[in-house]
């Protein structure tokens, strides 16, 4: 039986401190019993000689110095782990919400995770369908990757975040593919558009759903994603299954960090998040990956709202160090109605050349994407001239690019969040649209691949 203690000092916002302790360790957790046998859970956050300061998970109101108790339970937090979890949905701390029985377990994992030896890492090679143009053609997804969406508050990410766990596939194999989507810290209206859509189109079935509300508390959040990605380990590495994570709204995560670190009165560190953001963040994002030994891969799309639509933010300046590039969505492109409103030129993912050409996706592709980039680029050069100096002061050419540049945003980017494209599809659009440009202007193109591949005009 583990020792109880009643001798609780002091409660401070999410923070207790317990006096006179013997044998307790680092991210132990424990068991407040208060004066009426209800249970709440905490965990150690400090330790100093004989003195530990405990997080709560639940709600400090109610708790009695001189009449609690509190246990040390001898383990960190854990997750129960069953193939049975796809097609279920639980909230931040991994308790079934569906109404559903528990899960029965075939292990418990920590859900800090076990780090992966570097030399036992693959390289990210394998293209992975997400059915949306502006990322599958220009900005590919590889298996194995972790490419963050930087979005701004009251922009449609949500339904982006559905759009891709719905229709991802890795093409060219028969293998198990499952979703884990991580909501943290989301309003009421938000679960239920998650959960529904899901369980509308059938993706549930394959999508383990963690959701952590904004009502809960803020120790909560910090666990949800480390929860996701637990269950995510589990299916890739114990069932060699190909696992997208998504987590959204990163930036509610950050938020309950800097709570927590001004409870335990820090020395803050940019904007007043803590000094340790870029390693707590990369504590998260670096358990995406593939490895040698195991079939299995994790690739994950953590989602984030810019404050004030700043990429220069703590959040996504080091969520962009970390990961491998960004989709990033423009406000101005959504006030024009494209959907999704996702700004291509600014946008990268770092490893989009090893999960295309040949074998892959289409020999074109390459190619078809550099001239796509500079065509656009050019085209909105084009409609910034027109709007200062007017039409009449532009050449034929320029007013193609102008042309081009319009027809690429609302045919190309612009495709709503139901259609599914192939990359065959997409690839022939991006021709489709590069035909509307004189073949001498297509430099990046090589005129092997223009011959075959450029539509013949009727």
């Amino acid at each position: 039986m583990p020792l109880e203690y009643r001798t609780i000092e002091e409660v401070a916002g999410p923070l207790m401190l317990v006096k006179n302790v013997q044998n307790v360790a680092y991210d132990e957790l424990g068991e407040i019993e208060l004066a009426n046998g209800e249970i709440r859970r905490c965990r150690v956050l400090e330790v100093n000689g004989s003195n530990v300061l405990v997080q709560l998970f639940e709600s400090s109101a109610g708790i009695n110095l001189e009449s609690s108790k509190v246990r040390f339970l001898g383990r960190s937090l854990d997750l129960p782990v069953s193939i049975d979890m796809l097609g279920r949905v639980f909230d931040g701390m991994g308790n079934p919400k569906d109404g559903g029985p528990a899960i029965i377990a075939e292990k418990r994992m920590d859900i800090n995770g076990e780090p992966i030896n570097p030399a036992a890492r693959n390289y990210p090679s394998e293209f992975i369908q997400t059915g949306v143009s502006a990322i599958d053609g220009l900005n590919t997804l590889v298996r194995g990757q972790k490419l963050p969406i930087f979005s701004g508050s009251g922009l449609p990410h949500a339904n982006l975040a559905a759009q891709i766990a719905r229709q991802a596939k890795v093409r060219g194999s028969d293998s198990n593919f499952a979703v884990v989507f991580a909501a943290i810290g989301i309003t009421h209206e938000e679960a239920d558009f998650f959960i529904s859509d899901f369980r509308k189109t059938g993706a549930i079935d394959r999508t383990v759903l963690f959701i952590n509300l904004a009502s809960d508390p803020a120790i909560e959040r910090i666990s949800t994603p480390r929860m996701a990605l637990t269950a995510a380990e589990y299916l890739a590495f114990d069932k060699n299954m190909h696992v997208l994570v998504i987590l959204t709204d990163i930036t509610n995560y950050a938020e309950a960090l800097r709570e927590v670190s001004a409870a335990r009165k820090e020395v803050p560190g940019r904007r007043g998040y803590p000094g340790y953001l870029y390693t707590d963040l990369a504590t998260i994002y670096e358990r995406a990956g593939r490895k040698i030994t195991s079939e299995g891969s994790i690739t994950m799309i953590p989602i984030l709202t810019m404050p004030e639509d700043d990429k220069t933010h703590p959040i996504p300046d080091l969520t962009g160090y970390i990961t491998e590039g960004q989709i990033i969505l423009s406000r101005e492109l959504y006030r024009k109605n494209i959907t999704p409103p996702i700004d291509v030129l600014p946008s990268l993912s770092r490893l989009k050349d090893k999960g295309i050409g040949v074998g892959k996706t289409r020999e074109d592709h390459a190619e078809t994407m550099n001239q796509l980039f500079a065509a656009y680029a050019r085209g909105k050069e084009a409609k910034e001239l027109m709007t200062i100096l007017g039409e009449a002061a532009l050449t034929d050419v320029d007013k193609l690019y102008a042309k081009f540049a319009d027809e690429f945003e609302t045919r190309y980017v612009s495709q709503g969040y139901e259609t599914d494209r192939s990359i065959e599809e997409t690839l022939d659009l991006g021709w489709e649209l590069l035909s509307i440009l004189p073949t001498s202007e297509l430099k990046r193109i090589k005129q092997a691949t223009i011959e075959k591949y450029y539509p013949k005009k009727k």
